[in-house]
């Protein structure tokens, strides 16, 4: 294959022009047969067969010695014979035989290539190398797609010619005495033929000769309308990708399998040999597409038990300096022993990447091969988009580098954010580099920190919402948010225990809070009427309350309460702010437990985030805040304490609040909701410590101002 440099010089901009498809990319046939067209031109070349070759196929052998057997077969004299000097030649495969040999692979197991040019297996011992050696003379030469193709073509004597010394036993015989003592051993090798057919006349390579390509492309072809089921599944109609109308094929392998006979089930009442008239692909196309194989596969990655394939392309019809561009980072993955598509394309396409209405766009799909020929697509677009990625990574960064998660952003230092955050968890590190994050998104891994698992060994599955969620946010497609809460909560309850995984529903919160400011959060499934949902946009704490007598009062804890749900958009509502407050609370009171009176079994595990319905909101309010009072007076007691009120009265304030404004018994919040807000609430409350008493002096201060 050439190189980006190598194919820019070998096809400069007027030429390359010619070879780019008239129409613009509109759908993943046309993508494919580009790539085909690209990976085309970068082995086999230009000309009428290019697409039908597979160069690549025995590029390994480029070099080795007895890696070329050639048969040799004289057509000058009364009858076809052996040479009779030297019928079989043995040598080394070089970049000069590639054109000559016109190699056509045929991928079965037990197959003769589609050319009369064969591979053989891996290091096969001489005697087997010489049965393939007769083979071209004796399988391919008499294959009656062959033998068709020679009875309408000026040249067919030549096919015949082979045939005829294929049935001369003693020719044969001279054929694998001469391969095995040619041979030094095992080897792996192309086996072909050279023909004469001028007295004094050169021999010439398959290549060379027309009716060698006009058969190896008709036994190509007759695999494109006999595939599965069907018979002869070719027929006049207009091609998909050229718009031409010419004789189609309707079994046409491609790299994704998205449309084969043998997927009857996935479309009902098809008959495979009428498949043309639906999927129409002309005989030159279809070849094209299977040619994509190479680029397509290494723009792939394993991501939610699925192969998730990521096709860059350009919209419309792309120019020679785009096709460059594509080229060049299609050959970088192709060649790469571990390819990472996403990042690559990041590096080749950086400048996209800030662009929302650039040209650059990705196929995207997530496939389950159950076998080698049925695939199963469970999400896709055509829309998929470096800006999308970005954006997120750039929202996520926000809001994880805000007061909320960095204490480094926070008025005062002495308090720790409202939410925890660690660089064992990328996803809540305000350090962690953008990039990261972005990658992250892109790949998929973004939704699988924050989503259900599934086994390791259990297939994707159509429903699968972590599959449909990514395809959507590559493509810009707001996800309704209650399908997000709903696996977040999914997710917090499929875990083992009952304790509160804070840095988890930190992850999932902050992810939430990105996926909202980078406008891909709506109200409601497509479909209905829904609005965008406009996510926080977090400033500085707010500054500290003036006193009336022109002093402050430090309510440090209860500002930063305050604040947390002034600009946290989600708790405007009274019910989520309930289930909130009412976890913040069990948070605080369940660390107090374990951090003063040494419980193994606190709140928190009395109360765990699987319990929290709708009928036990009231129950559990009253019973943690009655805790809270009696902890509250019991410390007052101590002597190094000055508590004279409540000691989390900041709160039980919110939760009577709150509580007011709706009444829990009506409450219409979702149970997954109300799960999600009570358990950060929890993880709230579980990391609001101080490093000293200001807030129990406040309390004190409020309670005698409150006592005058």
């Amino acid at each position: 294959m050439l190189e980006p440099r190598a194919f820019r010089k070998k096809y400069p901009p007027e030429q390359l022009e010619a070879e780019l498809p008239e129409r613009p990319i509109s759908s993943l046939r046309d993508i494919q047969h580009l790539y085909g067209r690209l990976y085309t031109l970068a082995t086999a070349g230009g000309g009428d067969y290019a697409a039908y070759l597979t160069p690549d196929q025995a590029k390994d052998l480029i070099g080795a010695e007895e890696s070329l057997i050639a048969v040799r077969v004289d057509l000058t004299g009364s009858q076809p014979a052996l040479d009779a000097q030297q019928p079989v030649d043995v040598t080394q495969y070089t970049e000069g035989h590639v054109q000559n040999v016109a190699h056509c692979k045929y991928n079965a197991a037990r197959g003769i290539d589609h050319s009369v040019t064969h591979r053989s297996g891996r290091n096969s011992d001489p005697e087997k190398l010489a049965r393939y050696a007769c083979e071209r003379l004796t399988k391919w030469a008499t294959d009656d797609v062959v033998q068709s193709v020679a009875d309408d073509h000026p040249d067919g004597d030549v096919v015949r010619g082979l045939a005829t010394v294929g049935e001369d036993e003693d020719a044969l015989d001279r054929i694998r005495a001469a391969v095995q003592t040619e041979l030094g051993g095992s080897t792996t090798a192309l086996l072909t033929v050279q023909v004469r057919r001028e007295a004094d006349g050169e021999y010439e390579w398959p290549g060379e000769i027309p009716v060698f390509n006009e058969a190896m492309r008709a036994r190509k072809l007759s695999k494109l309308v006999s595939k599965g089921q069907a018979t002869n599944s070719a027929g006049e109609a207009t091609d998909l990708v050229s718009g031409e109308r010419t004789r189609t094929v309707g079994t046409a392998e491609d790299p994704l399998n998205y449309f084969l006979g043998k997927q009857m089930e996935k479309f009902p009442g098809l008959d495979p040999d009428e498949a043309w008239r639906i999927h129409p692909i002309s005989e030159d196309g279809a070849v094209t597409l299977m040619n994509a194989e190479a680029f397509v596969d290494a723009c792939t990655h394993r991501t939610f038990n699925a192969d998730v394939y990521y096709l860059p392309y350009f919209l419309g019809r792309p120019t020679p300096g785009e096709t460059y561009k594509l080229y060049t980072v299609l050959y970088k993955m192709a060649q790469a022993d571990d390819p990472n598509p996403i990042q690559e394309f990041y590096d080749r396409f950086d400048g996209d990447a800030d662009k929302k209405g650039g040209r650059l766009r990705f196929y995207v799909a997530a496939v389950m091969k159950h076998q080698m020929s049925r695939f199963d697509v469970y999400g896709e677009t055509l829309n998929g988009s470096l800006y999308y990625p970005t954006e997120v990574a750039r929202q996520h960064d926000q809001v994880t580098g805000s007061w909320v998660f960095d204490e480094d952003a926070a008025v005062n230092a002495d308090h720790t954010p409202p939410l925890p955050s660690t660089t064992e968890w990328p996803l809540t590190d305000p350090s962690d580099p953008n990039t990261t994050v972005r990658q992250m998104v892109a790949s998929g891994e973004y939704l699988f920190r924050t989503f259900p698992f599934i086994d390791d060994d259990t297939d994707a599955t159509v429903d699968d919402e972590r599959i449909d969620v990514h395809v959507s946010i590559l493509s810009g497609e707001p996800v309704p948010r209650q399908q997000l809460v709903s696996a977040y909560v999914q997710r917090l309850l499929d875990r083992d225990g009952d304790g509160v995984p804070e840095l988890l529903v930190t992850s999932q919160f902050a992810q939430l809070c990105a996926l909202e400011n980078a406008g891909l959060v709506t109200t409601a499934r497509t479909g209905t009427e829904s609005t965008l949902i406009d996510g926080p946009d977090y400033h500085a704490m707010q500054p500290d309350s003036a006193r009336t007598d022109g002093g402050t009062v430090a309510l440090d804890r209860t500002e930063k309460l305050e604040s947390f749900i002034d600009q946290t958009d989600g708790l405007d509502d009274p019910e989520r702010r309930g289930a909130f407050l009412l976890g913040a609370l069990v948070g605080q009171v369940g660390t107090f437990q374990r951090s003063y009176h040494d419980r193994s079994t606190t709140v928190i595990d009395q109360y765990p985030i699987k319990a929290m319905t709708k009928t036990k909101v009231k129950r559990i309010t009253q019973q943690v805040i009655d805790k809270d009072v009696v902890y509250s007076r019991e410390f007052a007691k101590r002597s190094d304490s000055n508590i004279n009120s409540t000691m989390y009265k900041e709160i039980t304030n919110g939760i009577v609040k709150a509580m007011a404004e709706s009444d829990p018994d009506q409450w219409e919040i979702s149970t997954d909701d109300l799960r999600f807000y009570y358990a950060l609430g929890v993880t709230y409350g579980m990391n609001n410590t101080t490093t000293d008493d200001e807030n129990s002096d406040a309390d004190a201060d409020e309670s005698n101002e409150t006592n005058e």
